[in-house]
């Protein structure tokens, strides 16, 4: 750690240089957790260094995505719970990235916080180690930004991006889908990331008892449920591409059903939904009820348990479910795509 860098005036100003350096000091264990073979170099320096490793790969084609978690770090803040945030950054960058067919590289994130609690900035960083070894992205570097008079010396903001890599002939682009191909979902782990502006209002999360066990969720507290980390499909999704021809990937975020699945398919085709087959969580009943939000709504806001659907010819339904179950996912048939263009028939 470095010890000859300190400033007094800067201090009293509100940023402490060395708490910077022991946070990097503290992250480092975590960040080791992340080193696939193509990472050069370590954490410190001013850029993150890869080495792309095409073997298999005819045409390289890069695929970016970048995003934050959102206000779901109000939850995090009031339970003082920061290890599981890290995980919801991580997948929504990486979850968008699979839906082109592309396998996620590195990730990069980017901390702004009040103050810096080297300790603090660490379990942020142990969740964001722990979402790129669920995806088998490198966490390569970052930054971490201490911003006093602009955030609340308790708060902080967390955003980051990922890299992967998709051969050109092998880009799932939606231009495949044709009436008849069947619909398959992979359910979701919880809310996710996303609706948590309404989620807020609905429970009055700032003045609400978060962690009193709630009997409608299995006797879980609310703010265990909603701090449930978005789950990262990355894996089970590059398994399915090597079983089945997928035609094309929608990971369902904010916007719900509504927005994402047409952003899937091609003019002239429409996702008709069983809405009987749904598998809608506890959560989402929950918040139908309290806020007394019509269905139409909550589909169009929720992930209401679909967290990602892939779609499959009718020929290789069955075995893309089967191969998705072989991956530890409990994927179903949620619908079919029928010639329209009205986006989604629920």
């Amino acid at each position: 750690m470095n010890t000859n860098s300190y400033s007094d005036h800067y201090a009293a100003a509100g940023v402490d240089i060395t708490a910077g350096y022991k946070a990097v000091e503290l992250m480092k264990q975590h960040v080791a957790r992340t080193v696939t073979e193509g990472v050069l170099g370590g954490v410190g320096g001013f850029g993150g260094l890869f080495e792309l490793d095409l073997t298999g790969i005819q045409k390289p084609v890069l695929v970016s995505g970048t995003d934050g978690v959102g206000t779901k770090l109000k939850l995090a803040f009031k339970m003082n719970k920061h290890d599981t945030v890290g995980i919801d950054c991580v997948a929504m960058c990486v979850n968008d990235i699979v839906c082109c067919g592309a396998k996620p590289l590195f990730f990069l994130d980017y901390i702004a916080c009040g103050k810096n609690v080297p300790e603090r900035i660490a379990d942020i960083v142990s969740g964001v180690a722990e979402g790129c070894v669920q995806s088998g992205a490198a966490l390569i570097g970052g930054e971490t930004a201490e911003m006093p008079g602009f955030y609340p010396v308790d708060e902080y903001d967390l955003a980051g991006f990922s890299v992967g890599v998709v051969d050109k002939d092998k880009i799932i682009d939606r231009s495949q889908v044709r009436p008849g191909d069947v619909i398959v979902a992979l359910p979701s782990s919880g809310v996710h990331s996303n609706g948590f502006s309404l989620v807020r209002r609905v429970f009055d999360v700032e003045n609400a008892d978060l962690t009193a066990p709630v009997e409608a969720l299995g006797g879980k507290s609310l703010g265990e449920t909603l701090l449930t980390p978005t789950k990262i499909y990355v894996k089970p999704m590059l398994a399915l591409m090597e079983a089945v021809q997928v035609k094309s990937i929608a990971h369902i975020t904010g916007g719900g059903f509504y927005e994402n699945i047409p952003r899937a398919l091609p003019q002239g085709c429409t996702a008709k939904i069983d809405r009987s087959a749904v598998k809608v969580l506890p959560i989402f009943d929950l918040i139908a009820k309290t806020g007394e939000i019509p269905e139409r709504e909550m589909f169009n806001t929720f992930n209401m348990g679909v967290g990602m659907i892939a779609v499959v010819s009718k020929e290789e339904a069955d075995k893309a479910v089967e191969a998705l179950k072989q991956s530890g996912e409990d994927a179903y048939i949620l619908g079919e795509i029928v010639s329209g263009d009205e986006g989604v028939i629920l």
